[in-house]
This record gives C-alpha cells, structure tokens and sequence, in this order.
C-alpha cells in the first residue's frame, strides 16, 4: 500500500510530500521529502499523532525532544546531512510502533532553519483508509502482507560483521567479539617481514589478497553510503573496527619502497588436507609477491580500492585522520604500481588460489576511489581511460552513459531479462555462492535506488532477493547463520566447527558445528532451491568473505529505503 500526500508553501519550504510505505499489525514506516526552492541550511520536522506510539524510529535526522506522552515527536536534521541546495531535495524515514486496535493518524509540518521554536498550525496527515483499522476480540484484524520490514535487517546486519571478526587471523585484541576464536599464524611472513592479520578466505585458512580486498571496499562502499544506518543501530563502532582488520593487513603486504605487494600467504593443497581450528596450525605457509617483473594490476588495483575507501571512511566516519592519512599514501603508491606495471596476478603466478581474466575494471574502481579521495582530475581520467563498469562513475559525473550500464545491468538480472532464476525466485547465475550473486545483484539495484534511478522497482526487487535469503525460501530458513530460528547447523568451515577443549575434529562428525558462525552467508542453493545443510558439500555450504560483502551493503541499503 501506498499514500501520498503533497503540500505546498509550508513554512520556509517550499513543498514536502509524505509517504506512508508500508504498514502491519502494530507499526508502519512512512517518509517525508523536503524539496527545497532556495537553498536550505538546517532543517526541524515536527511529528503528531492522534495516539501514542510505542517508539519512534528515524534514521536521516536526530530525534530530540518527545512531547505529549509520545503523541509528538520534534526532529532536527544531522550535522553531516543539514544543507539542502536550491532545487534539492532530501528523503528522511521514519517507523512508527504502536500497541492500540486503533492505527494512530500522524501528521508532519517541516520548518528550514534550527532557528524556529514554533510549529505552523497546518499539519500534513499520513491518512490511512477505514479497513486498517483493527478491531480485538472476534472481529478481523489487518493480515500482514510481504512487507519491506518483514525482517529485522538490522539485526542481520550486525550479525555479518561478527562473521568477519570470527575470519580474524593474527594476534586477536583484547576485546575480540568472538569467544570461540583465539591467536593464530602468528608467525606468518618472508625472511622476517611481518604479514600476520587479515581475514581467512573462507572456511579454510589461506588468506587471498584478491577476494579480500575487494570484499573490503565493497565493505567500506556499503558503509559509506549508508552510514546513517550503521550509526542509527549502533553498528559504526563495530563496523570501524572490523574494516581496520584487513586494511592494518594490507599495509603489511605493501612494501612501496620495495615495489612489492604480498597477495597470498598460504598453500592451498596443504592448507585443504588439514581439519582443525587455525589456532592449531602447525604446517608451512609460503607467501606469494608481486613486483614489477611479475606484476599484478588487478590484486593491486583493488588493494588501492580498499585503501582510498577507508581513507573516506576513517577521515568522514571513523574519526581517525592520522590513520585516514596513512591510508591515502598507500593507496596513492599501490595505485602507481598497478597501473605503470600491468599485468594479471594469476598469469605472474599460477598457484594463486583465484584466477583473473583482467584488470581495467579494478583499475577504474580504484582511480574512481582514489578521485573521490583526492579530487584529483588525473584519476577521474584514469577511471574513464579504465572503464568497464559505471556505477562509482555515475556517482562521481551522473553520466547518462555510466546511467545507462547500471540500469541495463539490473535489467537483465531482473525477471524478464537475461538471467536465470529459480523456481522459488532466486536470481541464480552459478553454483558457486549463488546467494552471493543475488546480494550483490540486490546491492547494486539498493546503491541505484537510492541515487533515484527506478527507485520503486529496485527497492521491490532487491526486497524479494533479500527475504529469499533470510526465509522466503522452500525450505523457511535464514540462509544466514543466527539469524532466526532455523539456519544452516554444519557450515563448510574449519574453525566453527571443531572444539575449543580438544585438537581433535572430524570432518564426518555427524552433529551441528559446536561454535555457530553468526552471520555467515553460506553458498545457497542450487537451480532447482535444492540445499542441503551437509559439512561436506563445500559448494552450497561453505562461507566466504566475498560472500557476505554485498549481502551485508544490502541489508543496510534495505534499512535505508
């Protein structure tokens, strides 16, 4: 359901109109979109209900004063999100919870300027029609329908960020989230360069640079966008945090004075013979270089990625500039190396656990990082020369050609276009990771939606890839682990599921792993939705650090709209 209502001339403002988006059985969300007609600097919205809500939830603006017993609620905007420019708009969300039979009627006014104190008499109502009342005993009450909340995202979306703590190789802190994890490969390295820390691939113990750095800036670009949401549910500290792991790990592995990046440390065959939690590795692992002799622009590119994105994130959220800094200069030099010495990393060395057929596109994403950066034009022009993909383009010059890609892009991986799905509704491209496919696919049409291309549709379709995962599925269950009531017991991976008491763990243990993995993503179904929750089907089981990184922007995009 959906109603609009639109206003004029309120106060200062030239016109808002309000959303209700979604309703249920004791809450509904709703929006407001302030346009403005001149430039506006601050901006207080006042709420009032007819009834008193249980809680009041906003996520663009600060909520800071309750009146009335909860019948009124006064909002200011965030000092990050404040200005509007002349002929700008902006969108702020809100969720309403209430326990009366009665669905309250609110009513919204907006004022420009934090300077006002008093509220203009008229008053723009979120009407809802006769049927949406609810009525106790026997008579009928309103039958929920799918729902944009139908899920508690939020809760998803912390529990993907302990999955990453629960990958943490190194010298775990003192304040590891993790009970079930400990020390590890402390003494990883080459002739005594330190390359302990990072996150573990997947459900073994090789650490690759490649998936790694991109899960990471595909991380960090989630965080970014969505930064409201993280900060709204408490998860920014949490989030900082993780995403320091595998950055402190990339300085490592970059030597700029050397020319030489580590994009590995691990043997793959060695590594896969052994069972057992990483705290009791004892075998070799060899760590693998690029240098300009055997050069590596893609592991590289997308190093530099991560590191201008966290440059973004710790100077604008994190609140650590020196480090921000720091992040800069190495993203600025790994980028020099990959761009003037090209070449594939897997074709320099074939023993790389994941192949590559390219790297311009990494090259583009990370000059297009690096121009966000820098502001630099040298690297917008870099971006251009590079491209392949448009998305962080488009964000940057609003192209109609970048546009155009993303657009076709979600056209053809939604119904009726070139992609496959299941019969239940996954999008469904490989075998390997198929969710990971449909929450990047979600990701993506979310990171559209809200920069106002095909907003409604996106939003609708990215909901449905979402709630596939989390129980809109044949089989009910959260394809998420912890999430909900019944999720995978016997994820593909190592560390969960071996004892802490014990060096001894068998692969053909029949039981639940004894440590859940919260927030693991695991691979997913096949075409047919087939899955089985099987230890030894590393294809539709096993965990991976790629796999969650588009899920996790997802859902906060999901919360975001």
């Amino acid at each position: 359901m959906r109603v609009a209502v639109f206003l004029t001339a309120i106060a200062s403002v030239t016109a808002f109109n309000v959303t209700v988006t979604n309703h249920w059985n004791g809450g509904f969300q709703g929006k407001f979109s302030i346009n403005a007609d001149h430039a506006i600097y601050g901006w207080r919205a006042h709420i009032v209900c007819n009834n008193p809500l249980d809680k009041l939830e906003v996520l663009k603006a600060d909520l800071t004063e309750t009146r009335n017993g909860n019948k009124e609620f006064v909002l200011e905007s965030k000092p990050f999100d404040a200005n509007i420019a002349d002929g700008g708009s902006q969108e702020v969300d809100f969720i309403c919870h209430f326990t009366e039979s009665i669905v309250p009627n609110c009513a919204v006014t907006v004022n420009s300027g934090r300077s006002h104190s008093q509220y203009p008499g008229q008053q723009t109502a979120l009407p809802f029609p006769s049927e949406q009342r609810r009525t106790q005993g026997n008579g009928t009450r309103l039958s929920r329908a799918v729902s944009a909340m139908k899920y508690d995202y939020a809760k998803a979306l912390s529990l993907s960020i302990l999955f990453y703590d629960a990958q943490r190789s190194g010298k775990l802190p003192p304040h590891n989230h993790i009970p079930w994890r400990g020390d590890s490969a402390l003494h990883d390295g080459d002739n005594g360069h330190d390359l302990s820390g990072g996150w573990y691939d997947a459900g073994d113990h090789v650490k690759f640079n490649f998936p790694m750095a991109m899960s990471t800036h595909t991380l960090l670009l989630g965080f970014i966008k969505f930064q409201d949401v993280y900060k709204h549910f408490h998860q920014k500290d949490m989030m900082c945090d993780m995403i320091k792991w595998p950055l402190d790990y990339f300085l490592k592995c970059w030597i700029p004075s050397q020319q030489t990046y580590y994009f590995q440390v691990g043997d793959p065959n060695k590594d896969h013979s052994f069972w057992g939690r990483p705290e009791n590795m004892h075998m070799d692992r060899p760590a693998f270089k690029i240098t300009p002799a055997h050069p590596g622009s893609d592991v590289a590119g997308d190093t530099a990625s991560a590191f201008a994105a966290g440059h973004i994130a710790f100077k604008t959220i994190c609140g650590n500039a020196a480090y921000a800094d720091t992040l800069l200069q190495a993203a600025k030099s790994i980028y020099d190396f990959a761009k003037n010495h090209q070449g594939i990393y897997s074709k320099s060395f074939p023993q790389g656990g994941y192949g590559s057929n390219g790297f311009k596109d990494e090259l583009s994403v990370a000059a297009a990082w690096l121009y966000q950066a820098t502001h630099d034009a040298k690297y917008l022009n870099d971006a251009k020369q590079f491209h392949e993909t448009g998305y962080l383009l488009y964000e940057i010059t609003k192209n109609v050609t970048y546009k155009n890609e993303i657009i076709h892009y979600v056209k053809d991986n939604k119904p009726g276009g070139t992609a496959t799905y299941t019969p239940c509704g996954l999008l469904w491209k490989d075998q390997w990771g198929s969710n990971r496919y449909a929450a990047n696919g979600a990701f993506i049409a979310l990171l559209a939606a809200v920069d106002g291309i095909e907003t409604h549709d996106y939003v609708t379709w990215a909901m449905s890839q979402i709630n596939y995962l989390l129980g809109d599925n044949n089989y009910g269950i959260s394809y998420e682990i912890g999430f909900g009531s019944k999720y995978p017991q016997h994820p593909h991976h190592r560390g969960s599921a071996c004892r802490t008491t014990t060096t001894q763990c068998s692969f053909a243990d029949p039981g639940p792993n004894p440590n859940v993995l919260n927030g693991a993503l695991v691979g997913g179904p096949d075409a047919h939705d087939h899955y089985e929750d099987r230890r030894d089907d590393y294809v539709k089981n096993e965990v991976a650090c790629d796999y969650n990184a588009g899920f996790q922007g997802a859902l906060a995009g999901k919360i975001k709209k």
